[in-house]
């Protein structure tokens, strides 16, 4: 049964209702989504304090990590004294925080492909915010297997992207572009990364998945989003299907 918003709700999410195009019913829609989220790292803190402080109706959370000193220069979820703790814990008990009336889940654990299958056909649409390229194909063949929407997204040194993939849209998917990407994995452990580039990228991806959550506004479908940081801009580039891509080819 779908959940209608009581008055404080309503007044709560105000400044969304009252975006021209966006209304009651898909705040409504919002909160009564079902959102995975992998990685809870600087992308994951970011996307996840947005979905949840916008009204998602769940969340669930994956990351098999315990969070160090070096990563509270950028994963905001966490602080000084959750060094030591599962990041999923940390990340959850920030998140309850910021908005009571979201349904959090955690997972601590890597996930294995079938068992992946099982749990995003329970959800509405995946966030990738891992930090490797491996992860990243894994989750792109099995959310267009499961014909689930999948917001990608990476950042390292000055620089992040953002890539949606819609199997019901027939659309581009990862594997289109990965395979450009070479061997040579970037690490931010290696490369180092500007802080605010992540939450850029993160808040980015929170975006999208709103917007085809609610099918507002436009998503861009087979288009690849590059951000710049050393000179503030973004491009965009078009993503043509690749004809004998292994996951989406005809």
């Amino acid at each position: 049964m779908l959940k209608s918003l009581s008055t404080a709700e309503a007044m709560r999410y105000s400044r969304h209702i009252l975006l021209s195009g966006f209304d009651l019913d898909k705040q409504e829609v919002l909160c009564n989504s079902h959102a995975l989220i992998i990685g809870l790292g600087g992308l994951g803190c970011a996307a996840s304090q947005y979905l949840v402080a916008s009204g998602i109706g769940s969340l669930t959370l994956i990351d098999d990590d315990k969070v160090e000193t070096t990563n509270l220069q950028r994963q905001v979820l966490h602080q000084e004294s959750s060094i030591g703790e599962l990041k999923v814990d940390s990340a959850a008990s920030t998140l309850r925080r910021l908005n009571t009336g979201v349904r959090l889940s955690t997972l601590d654990t890597r996930q294995s492909e079938s068992q992946l299958h099982s749990l995003i056909l329970r959800h509405d649409i995946v966030l990738d915010c891992s930090d490797n390229i491996g992860t990243r194909n894994l989750l792109n063949r099995v959310c267009y297997g499961a014909n689930k929407p999948l917001v990608s997204g990476a950042a390292i040194r000055m620089e992040g992207q953002v890539f949606c993939v819609v199997p019901a849209k027939k659309s581009a998917c990862y594997a289109c572009i990965s395979h450009l990407f070479g061997e040579h994995r970037l690490s931010c452990m290696d490369s180092g990364v500007m802080s605010p580039v992540v939450g850029i990228i993160g808040a980015m991806q929170a975006l999208e998945a709103i917007k085809l959550l609610t099918n507002y506004g436009k998503p861009p479908v087979n288009t690849l989003q590059l951000f710049d940081a050393n000179t503030s801009q973004w491009q965009s580039f078009t993503v043509p299907q690749r004809q004998n891509c292994e996951v989406c080819g005809r």
